[in-house]
């Protein structure tokens, strides 16, 4: 195994990788706000965080993985204005915001199972840390972060002057670039809420020092983290639209408790595009996995497509990308499946290569996109040999694109003219019948049509020229 180096969004470089404590990797990773479906872009993150996962565990490595829920405190607007994602759904949808809460949650996980996308080992409720969450707080404003207004608890970030150390950006552009100020209260645009004062119509609220409320977004994650990671740990994970007020602001909170943020390593996915433009739900232009598959794709189509770009690379989302990914990765199945079982041997010394190559390209800030190549080139060498099939099932560990699979003939068989099937099965009798003037006539006329046949023990294969 390589030595690890990941790009550090903190550092704005890659960092060779040590875990802080013994062999044990702690990782915390921002999870979903369950009030709607979670998008293929949300879910290319979620596929990020898992490479990430399966590549320090083929290093070797245990896991501490704590994955949140946000089932409160995210308001519409990242600026602390406007309704709680939550209870504005339930408005809507005339539920519980506790049923709407099981109800995302439940499609969101079952996403993630049919992705291949490991589950962290704590998945942790905002709803059921609140305590958590005050006692933060309490601490904060006995350090002189806080400050109350008749809204809530705000964090001054005037207090801190390191603010930006994530995103690069200054309190003066802040500043610069602040809407109209909506709360003449805040002393700074950018001073965030800690915890918002419910009105008494609220359907989601807690008793606390300030009266009932309920947590401001970003204290959620900094109080999960450290109850069940302690005051430093090694991974955090994100998009990137989480780093400049998210996780800018997670920072501010830990080190204003903790003289230093919670995180030795910021690692954050890029965004997905479609048709090259934004993706976004107020636009329409998202999509499910649920529709994916039922438009005829595997979610492991989508899997095997996300692997095809680095994680920090943006990734263009089209139809057409999507059925190029479900015919490579159907196409390599069928190339790993010549190598089950066959007896030739393999040359030690390319496999050798390849296999410090694939695990050079994955500890390399996880180069999924080269590792996957590797994969290809194994999958091609000439000789087919079973130790090059357990190769590829061993460097599957971190693709999980299921390369064990076989792939069904009927898959093949679905958009083929019935003509080409019916001449195939004359061909079969006349075979049986040894009329092979017969068979090798049909065989010429399907080779005109651009139909490749191929005479294995299984019966006959056959693909386009």
């Amino acid at each position: 195994m390589n030595e690890l180096k990941f790009f550090n969004t903190l550092t704005r470089k890659k960092d060779d990788f040590k875990p802080l404590d013994g062999n044990t990797v702690r990782i915390y990773s921002c999870g979903p706000t369950v009030y709607n479906y979670a998008h293929i872009g949300n879910l290319r993150t979620y596929i990020f965080m898992d490479l990430l996962r399966r590549t320090l565990r083929f290093g070797g490595y245990d896991l501490k993985h704590v994955m949140n829920i946000t089932d409160v405190g995210h308001l519409v607007s990242d600026g602390d204005e406007g309704e709680d994602k939550m209870a504005k759904t339930a408005r809507e949808q005339k539920k519980t915001p506790l049923e709407i809460a099981a109800y995302y949650t439940g499609v969101f996980l079952k996403d993630i199972d049919r992705l291949h996308i490991e589950r962290p080992e704590i998945i942790a409720k905002a709803t059921e840390h609140i305590q958590e969450m005050i006692d933060f707080v309490v601490a904060l404003d006995g350090k002189g972060y806080a400050y109350e207004t008749s809204d809530g608890i705000y964090y001054d970030i005037e207090k801190f002057p390191r603010y930006g150390m994530l995103s690069g950006i200054s309190l003066e552009d802040q500043q610069a670039g602040a809407r109209v100020e909506v709360n003449s209260e805040k002393k700074h645009p950018a001073d965030f809420a800690l915890w918002k004062k419910a009105p008494k119509e609220h359907i989601m609220q807690w008793e606390s020092p300030w009266g009932m409320g309920y947590p401001g977004w970003h204290i959620e994650c900094s109080a999960m983290g450290l109850k069940y990671l302690g005051e430093e740990f090694d991974i955090h994970t994100g998009g990137v639209d989480h780093i400049p007020i998210h996780h800018e602001n997670e920072i501010a909170q830990t080190c204003g408790l903790l003289g230093h943020p919670a995180a030795r390593f910021w690692l954050h996915g890029e965004f997905m595009l479609v048709n090259n433009g934004k993706m976004s739900k107020s636009l329409g232009n998202t999509y499910t996995i649920d529709q994916l598959i039922e438009k005829g794709y595997d979610p492991l189509d989508f899997r095997y497509f996300c692997l095809n770009a680095h994680y920090r690379s943006k990734l263009n989302f089209t139809f057409e990308g999507m059925d190029s990914a479900k015919k490579s990765l159907k196409n390599l199945r069928n190339a790993v499946q010549k190598h089950k079982g066959a007896e030739g041997k393999a040359d030690a010394d390319v496999l050798k290569k390849l296999e410090a190559d694939f695990s050079e390209a994955v500890c390399d800030d996880l180069n999924i996109p080269k590792a996957l190549g590797l994969v290809w080139n194994m999958a091609r060498l000439e000789t087919k040999s079973d130790e090059v099939y357990r190769l590829i099932l061993k460097c599957d560990d971190i693709l999980s694109l299921s390369l064990d699979k076989v792939v069904e003939e009927k898959e093949e068989e679905a958009d083929v003219d019935p003509e080409i099937l019916a001449l195939i099965e004359q061909r079969t009798a006349a075979k049986k019948a040894k009329n092979y003037a017969e068979a090798d006539a049909i065989r010429a006329k399907l080779l005109e049509m651009g139909i490749l046949l191929e005479d294995t023990p299984s019966g006959v294969k056959f693909r386009r020229k």
